[in-house]
């Protein structure tokens, strides 16, 4: 598995592959990488990018790795769970680096990834969040379907700390973790009843009370919640910048896709429901959601946002009535003067694109 050559600086890790919008995750997150890397003045690291794909990485500092359909199925076997991979390849990565990290692609630093490095030692796993004790929920899919045959074994107890392996960073010396939680896949993967989150649950079944644990949520943000608001901005930023990402305005640009959900001010939010007032009750919230998107944000990716509200607006009032809105009911929504007047000049814009998303 080896490269044959060895590593001496710290490797940041990606693996992306399939539909474009796991590229465009990734493109971004390597500059927002970049960009913060410029807060540690004389430090350096590589980075390295496992992919289906290395037209998107062309224009950035990486060495890309093209990874064809077969090398990623024998990843993901024997049963064809697709996180295993995540797994083997930073497994291969350690056999010739001191230190790496691997990083899902929808992500964006906020801090210098060289502080990510500086938080992983010896006997230390660093994870993006640790999380709730195992048996805070029995509940859980995967309490319910593991813990009778994890418990007798003592490889888990309701005091496990379960982790989210968005960043998953080890020292070389330590990378043998990783063949424990690829054998504990392999293992309990018939058991655990399709839960995605398999991966990270071994993962943290095999450092349970063999690694100390860290977390970096302060270094980056992993926008696994409310995903398709920050694609959006990550999506504008790349319209805007794709061509020349490591330009002055596109590195500058950086720091305005930021973590914080775009929402209007608390004075506006009060404004918006006074207006639903006008329109009949099971309207009201609709309106109110929608005007999250027709507010003018200051910047620039914020205001990417608003097709993302305006969308998530029409899935809540499906979900709130008994069938889905057709379109004619839409439509009637749309032409009541308390929608016309609320949504001002952006109306037509919002009824059109809501109508054809309901006749799909």
């Amino acid at each position: 598995m080896s490269h044959g050559h060895t590593l001496s600086r710290p490797q940041l890790v990606y693996l992306a592959f399939g539909a474009p919008t796991y590229h465009q995750e990734a493109q971004f997150s390597i500059v927002s990488a970049l960009a913060n890397l410029r807060k540690t003045p004389g430090e350096a690291l590589d980075i390295q990018v496992y992919s289906d794909n290395p037209e998107p990485y062309q224009n950035l500092p990486v060495s890309v790795h093209t990874l064809d359909a077969a090398t990623r199925e024998a990843w993901n076997q024997p049963y064809g769970y697709h996180f295993r991979s995540k797994h083997m390849v930073l497994r291969q990565v350690l056999a010739d680096a001191p230190v790496a990290a691997l990083i899902d692609t929808d992500t964006f630093f906020h801090q210098s990834p060289i502080e990510l490095f500086r938080r992983i030692k010896p006997g230390t796993l660093l994870c993006n969040a640790i999380g709730a004790n195992f048996g805070s929920n029995p509940k859980c899919r995967l309490y319910q379907s593991l813990a009778p045959l994890l418990e007798p074994r003592g490889l888990a107890d309701r005091q496990m700390q379960t982790l989210n392996s968005g960043v998953i960073g080890l020292m070389q010396g330590d990378a043998p973790l990783l063949d424990h939680s690829i054998a504990l896949m392999d293992e309990y993967y018939p058991h655990a009843n399709g839960a995605y989150t398999l991966e990270e649950f071994c993962l943290a079944v095999a450092a349970y009370r063999r690694m100390q644990l860290n977390q970096c949520t302060d270094l980056l943000h992993h926008y696994w919640s409310r995903k398709q608001l920050f694609r959006a901005k990550v999506q504008a930023w790349l319209v805007k910048h794709q061509h020349a990402p490591l330009s002055c305005q596109a590195l500058q640009d950086v720091a305005l896709v930021n973590a914080q959900l775009p929402k209007p001010p608390a004075l506006h939010r009060l404004g918006y429901k006074a207006l639903s007032l006008t329109l009949p009750s099971d309207q009201r919230q609709f309106l109110r959601e929608l005007m999250y998107g027709c507010y003018e944000y200051p910047n620039e990716f914020d205001r990417a946002c608003a097709p993302v509200w305006w969308d998530k607006a029409l899935e809540n009032a499906n979900a709130r009535h008994s069938r889905p809105l057709c379109h004619e009911q839409l439509h009637r929504w749309f032409e009541r003067p308390g929608m016309r007047l609320s949504l001002g000049n952006k109306h037509s814009r919002v009824r059109d694109m809501l109508i054809k998303r309901s006749q799909r």
